[in-house]
């Protein structure tokens, strides 16, 4: 399977790819330890390193190590902006239960 990366997620990181003048870079999305589930997400800037999965768009990369793609195949990266809050979610089919606030989760 693979990492789905809907349209605004796409416009969104080729936007910070500009903003932050990194025109190899694409997004690290990683699963690390952490929260009060167990797991966590983490995002940044990166390149791409030996090892690495890509899914998306040449100018709009999604990059994940072999490890994080265990717990992240089958998820669909969006971007929503709105009033009360912005930023990238994870519609992940992989969690079997995520804490009350959403920032960590058990698979």
């Amino acid at each position: 399977m693979a990492i789905g990366v809907s349209a605004n997620a796409a416009a969104k990181i080729r936007s910070l790819i500009v903003q932050n003048q990194k025109p190899d870079a694409g997004l690290r999305v990683k699963v690390v330890g952490g929260g009060c589930s167990g797991l966590q997400y983490k995002m940044d800037l990166d390149v791409e390193r030996p090892g690495d999965k890509v899914f998306g768009e040449a100018d709009a990369k999604i990059l994940v190590d072999r490890k994080s793609f265990l717990y992240l195949n089958g998820t669909e990266l969006d971007y929503q902006e709105g009033l009360m809050q912005s930023g990238f979610n994870l519609h992940n089919p992989n969690v079997k239960r995520s804490c009350g606030c959403g920032a960590s989760f058990t698979v």
